[in-house]
Parts: C-alpha cells; sequence; structure tokens
C-alpha cells in the first residue's frame, strides 16, 4: 500500500541564521535535530543510551594528533596552534544527519573565519570515503580520518562508541593556546547545529586574527 505523500514530507526547522535543518529524517544513525539548537549552548555532556559522559571539558588540553585528510597528505592538530579550532567529531560520512550536520557547518565558515575560527572534522572513515563525501556535498573545510588505529583520536577526546565502532556526536572549541573552552556531546540522532559553537568563539577574546586566511584551510576535495 503506497503512503500519502504527506507522510513523506520532510519537517524543517530554521536555526538562527535562516539555515534550513531537517526533522524527522531516519537514517543509519537516526533523526535529524529534534531539539532546539539552544539546548547546546546550556546543556553539557549528557549520559543516554550508550552515550560517553567523560568527553573532555573546558581548561583540558586538546591533545595533540596527525591524520590523513587525503591519501598523501596529513594534517596535525598542533599545526593550528595561535589560531582558533572547532573540532567537530561524527559517527559516518553519508549519514542523514552528519550530511546535514557539515553541510550546515560548511555554510557558515565564512561566520566561524570571522570569529578567527577553523573547522575540522573527524571520524573513523577511510580518506577515499572522506574525499568522496566532500566532492559530493562541496565542502571547503578538513575531514581527517581518525581510521586506523580505529577512533584512537576519538577516544583521547572521551566520544569513541566502542559497541557501534564510530566517534561519538562530540563538538570541541579550542583557543589559540590549545586548550579546550566548550565542549558537548550530542545525543548520537540529534543534529547540535552551531549555537553552542558560535556562542563559545564570542565569548572569547578578540581573536589574536580577525579572520583565518582561507587558504589554511585543508580542503580534502
Amino acid at each position: 500500500m503506497r503512503m500519502g505523500s504527506a507522510a513523506l514530507e520532510p519537517q524543517f526547522r530554521r536555526d538562527r541564521f535562516g539555515f534550513l535543518l531537517r526533522q524527522g529524517e531516519t537514517g543509519q544513525f537516526g533523526a535529524s535535530s529534534l531539539a532546539s539548537d539552544r539546548v547546546a549552548r546550556h546543556a553539557g555532556p549528557r549520559e543516554g543510551n550508550n552515550q560517553m559522559a567523560d568527553i573532555l571539558g573546558p581548561g583540558a588540553k586538546a591533545p595533540d594528533f596527525t591524520l590523513n585528510v587525503t591519501p598523501d597528505q596529513r594534517l596535525s592538530l598542533s599545526e593550528f596552534l595561535g589560531r582558533r579550532v572547532i573540532l567537530a567529531f561524527y559517527p559516518a560520512d553519508w549519514s542523514p544527519v552528519c550530511g546535514d550536520q557539515m553541510a550546515l557547518y560548511n555554510q557558515l565558515l565564512p561566520e566561524f573565519r570571522r570569529l578567527g575560527a577553523e573547522l575540522v572534522g573527524v571520524s573513523v572513515d577511510g580518506v577515499w570515503c572522506h574525499q568522496a563525501f566532500a566532492q559530493h556535498r562541496n565542502f571547503h573545510f578538513a575531514l581527517m580520518s581518525d581510521f586506523e588505529p580505529k577512533g584512537e583520536v576519538a577516544s583521547a577526546y572521551g566520544c569513541y562508541r566502542q559497541q557501534e565502532g564510530v566517534a561519538g556526536r562530540a563538538l570541541f572549541v579550542i583557543d589559540e593556546k590549545g586548550v579546550i573552552v566548550w565542549s558537548y556531546l550530542s545525543p548520537l540522532a540529534v543534529n547540535p547545529g552551531a549555537d553552542g559553537i558560535l556562542d563559545a568563539l564570542e565569548r572569547m577574546s578578540g581573536p589574536e586574527k580577525a579572520d583565518v586566511d582561507s587558504a589554511s584551510a585543508r580542503n580534502v576535495a
């Protein structure tokens, strides 16, 4: 029996910048954001079904790491010293929620850079998967492959989900000295949006570089 078109019509809401976020879309890692972006502003890490509750928090030194961004190019977190970094862990390329979340951040790159921050995405996907995903979605920021040893970097930040073998949906804002100033672990099925990131950046003192040089972005496309 065919379902009516109304039953298949996705529902949307808009964030503070007017970007559409899909609600109720299902996929390997569940639905898109079912809660307001404002939750991420005030809430800390929360426990839930297989949710990690011990991600690194404000004041912790961000562990350095080096990962592939392309098959023949590696990038280290320490290369960003002197600049702010938004570190966005996510479960998997191609899943609906991850695609929507990363697409939103891609749209917000000019605002992130105006606030002196560079964006880096991290998942356990391989570099070829990242490359195809970035090219398909026209991303202009680095996607780093925490592939082997699998989830080692996510584990260092407290957001690796052993049961599923993926990184949790965790966000970290790191200052110019490599210290975490804000972090948030979203439920796996929820797109956390961008308000928490933007609020954290706006609360920080003026960046040493008001606008990150776009050439420093390692685009995997």
